[in-house]
């Protein structure tokens, strides 16, 4: 019988990130951590299930050994062996990079796998925190690139000063970057592809800089883009207790936040679910038993579970993909 699963997080210790996961009920590492991939089957960062019968096993050998049953008949097969998503949280102590990621078709032609499309959800924000995201307007490829020659590209960049709730979406091609005292939960296709185009002249450890892909960058940004603005999508009411909210629907995903005071009956037959539990706790019960859950964990709910319950105080995102 299959069951929800748990993983154990792959930590990413990039120079940019700090200490603040331990925010979200992490144990983490010594060091800098940066990210902590949730749900991930990409050969970068490969989740290890943590509970349960088959508790060691990578969600990629999960995923290839129960196929139809973990990912669902509405779904594409080839998704049991090229999964489509990453969930993960970022701790961005410092700024990241400016970048941009590229587009499906892209990446088929020149890299292999897929595009990068994403998602934030801002959990937490220090006072006057900011974005970068998209370009001002009118700014074309020419003045992009000199800009970028010249060093004076921050005066060509849209930032949006954030707060904890605010929800952006990040098609392929649009520039940005994440600025420093912000934690968010990203959705995103299953890619680790960024093309950096400036970041800042730092160094790592080693007192290299990290390389940067202006060329690549500049044939992948979408100059006709216009960045979306902060969502702040309204809860609505949809059960006793039960506040739900959708984030961003597109192709690729689709993320809702539910926040939760009493019970909420769900049901997969057809699809798998991904949880992401940003505050509280509670439990999901399944006709096989109960999993406890909390805040800073992320649950895979197999398209073969049928009907479950969660329970209790949470606030959670919940990830799935469109037929």
């Amino acid at each position: 019988m299959l069951y929800p699963l748990k993983f154990e997080p792959v930590y990413k210790d990039y120079l940019w990130g700090g200490r603040n996961l331990e925010k979200l009920g992490k144990t983490l590492p010594e060091g800098k951590v940066a990210e902590s991939w949730e749900v991930s089957a990409h050969p970068d960062g490969t989740s290890i299930i943590a509970n349960g019968e088959y508790k060691g096993l990578t969600l990629a050998e999960f995923l290839e050994k129960f196929g139809e049953r973990a990912i669902g008949s509405a779904l594409s097969a080839d998704y049991s062996t090229e999964f489509p998503l990453l969930v993960k949280f970022i701790d961005a102590n410092d700024k990241l990079s400016v970048q941009v990621h590229p587009t499906d078709e892209y990446v088929q032609a020149h890299e292999g796998g897929y595009g990068k499309n994403e998602m934030w959800y801002v959990i937490e924000a220090e006072p006057g925190a900011k974005l970068i995201y998209g370009l001002k307007a009118g700014v074309d490829k020419e003045q992009f690139a000199q800009a970028i020659k010249d060093g004076t590209i921050s005066s060509l960049l849209q930032t949006v000063e954030v707060n904890p709730g605010d929800v952006f979406d990040i098609p392929a091609g649009l520039v940005h970057g994440i600025g420093e005292g912000i934690l968010l939960a990203e959705i995103q296709q299953s890619s680790n592809l960024t093309y950096r185009i400036y970041d800042y002249d730092r160094v790592d450890a080693q007192g290299n800089k990290r390389p940067l892909h202006v060329d690549k960058a500049l044939e992948v940004i979408d100059f006709s883009a216009k960045a979306s603005g902060k969502l702040r999508p309204e809860l609505q009411d949809v059960a006793p207790g039960v506040e739900k909210a959708t984030l961003v629907a597109k192709k690729y995903f689709v993320v809702e936040l539910y926040k939760l005071t009493e019970s909420l009956l769900e049901e997969a037959r057809d699809r798998f679910f991904i949880y992401t539990f940003l505050k509280g706790e509670g439990t999901i019960t399944y006709s096989g038993g109960k999993l406890d859950v909390q805040g800073g964990e992320s649950v895979f709910i197999p398209a073969a579970l049928g009907q479950y319950r969660l329970e209790g105080e949470l606030e959670v995102l919940k990830t799935h993909l469109p037929s």
